[in-house]
């Protein structure tokens, strides 16, 4: 029998017979030696080892006494079928190892983070089958034989003689002039190559950035709401972040401004409100800047996923002092595994950005950069581009209208323009910490607003749904179970029909009651909506400011419940309540006796 070869250390923390327990364990974890196998007696061990056949023979024994080797009778030693046991008395090695050292590391630590998981998603988000997330994107989405081309072709020969010869820290120029003519211009953004510098990722780019920038005592402007790794990443470089308030238009320009040396905004898609600075406010801003002598960070990392035609300039764009530094990727979709980032800054930064990169990464690896090259060059981009325009649009609508289906009477939305997520905004005893455990209970997975406030908890009814991880054809699936979660953790503040109640108004009378009807509500985002139940069971209705949306479908009574069906909306397909008509409301219920919906009653009809 081969017996598996394994040295001893001298200078180990464990003893001599620790080690040889740990070799054993390891070697049958390792499957060199099989559970059942024979171990080689106590002498011919020691003289491989070259130790005392006593420290063997100790060594066996303790094995023998925790159960990770058998001893059967003028047979020998063997391997236990037990491999828990094995874990188990490698787990107890390892423990005794890692604790043996005498290093106190913790003076020595100068720059430690505090551990906070809060709003990090969960590393396995995949795996659960309603993950509404922003920010994360499902594999569909990812263009790979796209991007396998584009790399066939950066791994040519002539090609990589091109770009494996050191040229210092200079970014690909292929890249670099695809992205100024490609991508650039696309999002209205004109600059010169000296004011291009190319990051690993975004999240370098905010890196160098803060690096060059901040010093001990640095106060920088932070959006509030915002994101919460900005501001870790301020602190971290030993800056002071001084919160700005944020409106439905984004950042408010105040005075507060004024005392900070930088600011750092997101005036294309602010996270996580999702909101766009107008032009008007950006010019402000920019005039507050010049005043005061500060400068800005343009974070524009979330912009392209849902780029409208109608999104205001861009800071960069509009500054005429240069005191503006535009941070952006190519595309977050690729952002995983591209890593990609792009710093568009005066020349004068862009030097010493370079030198901190070069300490950092050198540069980003040059085939990557040459297969993006290609993936522009090749128009890859650009249809990837408008595939995400046309699948987000349909995720979105997927989105609103589930929710305006399955909980219409508890929540109000507020879609972004221009991001891939719904603010969330449910009833004042809403507790999102409680709905979050229910709603992954369920399978789905949603996005707490409180992590991104500085100020305060944040209001503890809000959430963020996004649309970026899941099909559309999930979603409606999706926000089925998380209405289930609702019933789960707000029973008590959703108003019910109660059992007396049920078959009081049926048959004839409901008829009667509700034909005629001009029924007026609001959706769940926010649109004026009109029904009109015609008296010979027609319904029309008309949604919209501008009665933009419009339906046709039906209405009956059968028994105690009233039924209707739309032509296209609510799915096209039939639903029946319990029905309660009051002096000027009308309250539906489901067959548990929950509010579903309800509409106020039209005077004039």
């Amino acid at each position: 029998m081969a017996v598996p070869l394994f040295a001893l250390d001298d200078d180990s923390a464990l003893s001599l017979q620790q080690q040889i327990r740990q070799q054993l364990l390891e070697a049958v974890l390792a499957g060199a030696l099989p559970p059942g196998a024979r171990l080689p007696s106590s002498r011919q061990l020691a003289r491989q080892l070259g130790v005392a056949r006593n420290t063997v023979f100790l060594a066996y024994q303790q094995l023998i006494a925790d159960g990770q080797v058998q001893s059967r009778e003028r047979s020998g030693l063997y391997v236990s079928t037990d491999a828990n046991s094995t874990r188990v008395g490698l787990d107890r090695l390892h423990e005794h190892q890692e604790h043996s050292g005498d290093c106190d590391w913790a003076p020595r630590l100068k720059r430690v983070l505090r551990d906070d998981d809060t709003g990090r998603a969960t590393p396995h988000w995949r795996q659960y089958p309603f993950p509404l997330l922003d920010g994360l994107f499902d594999d569909s989405l990812f263009p790979a034989a796209d991007w396998r081309e584009a790399s066939r072709l950066a791994l040519g020969t002539h090609q990589i003689q091109q770009w494996s010869t050191d040229s210092g820290d200079a970014d690909d120029p292929l890249l670099m002039e695809e992205l100024r003519l490609r991508v650039l211009l696309g999002r209205g953004i004109v600059a010169r190559p000296e004011e291009l510098l190319l990051t690993m990722g975004a999240r370098q780019a905010l890196d160098l950035v803060t690096q060059l920038l901040i010093d001990r005592g640095t106060r920088v402007a932070v959006e509030d709401p915002g994101n919460p790794e900005l501001r870790r990443l301020v602190s971290w470089r030993g800056g002071q972040a001084v919160p700005q308030p944020v409106d439905s238009s984004g950042l408010v320009v105040t005075p507060a401004l004024d005392d900070c040396a930088f600011a750092i905004v997101s005036p294309g898609c602010q996270h996580p409100t999702g909101a766009v600075l107008p032009t008007e406010r950006r010019r402000a801003l920019l005039e507050r800047a010049a005043a005061a002598d500060f400068v800005l960070v343009e974070d524009a990392t979330s912009t392209d996923a849902l780029r409208l035609p109608s999104l205001p300039a861009t800071l960069w764009s509009l500054d005429r002092a240069g005191r503006v530094i535009h941070v952006t990727t190519l595309s977050r979709v690729l952002e995983p595994g591209l890593q990609l980032g792009l710093i568009i800054a005066p020349p004068a930064v862009i030097r010493e950005l370079r030198k901190l990169r070069r300490i950092a990464v050198h540069h980003p690896p040059r085939n990557i950069q040459r297969a993006a090259a290609y993936f522009l060059s090749l128009g890859h981009h650009d249809r990837l581009q408008a595939k995400l325009a046309k699948v987000f649009s349909e995720r979105q609508l997927a989105l609103r209208d589930a929710l305006n289906h399955y909980l219409h009477a508890w929540v109000e939305i507020r879609p972004a323009p221009s991001g891939t997520a719904f603010w969330i905004q449910g009833p004042d005893d809403l507790d999102v910490a409680a709905l979050t455990r229910a709603a992954e209970r369920r399978g789905v997975l949603i996005d707490p607003v409180q992590q991104c406030y500085a100020v305060g908890d944040g209001p503890p009814n809000a959430f963020r749904l996004g649309f970026t991880s899941l099909p559309a054809i999930r979603i409606r699936a999706g926000i089925a179970a998380l209405a289930g979660a609702v019933r789960d953790t707000a029973a008590g503040g959703l108003e019910r029909l109660p059992l007396s109640m049920r078959g009081v108004l049926g048959g004839e009378r409901l008829r009667s009651a509700l034909r005629g009807l001009t029924l007026l509500y609001k959706t769940v985002y926010g649109d004026p909506c009109t029904i009109e139940l015609l008296p010979d069971g027609r319904m029309a209705g008309r949604a919209g400011y501008a009665n933009e949306d419009c339906d046709a479908g039906r209405w009956w009574t059968e028994g105690d419940r009233w039924y209707r069906q739309w032509d296209r909306w609510a799915y096209g397909e039939p639903s029946s309540f319990h029905t309660v008509v009051e002096a000027d409301r009308v309250k539906w219920f489901n067959s548990d006796g929950v509010l579903v919906d309800s509409a106020v009653i039209s005077r004039q009809g």
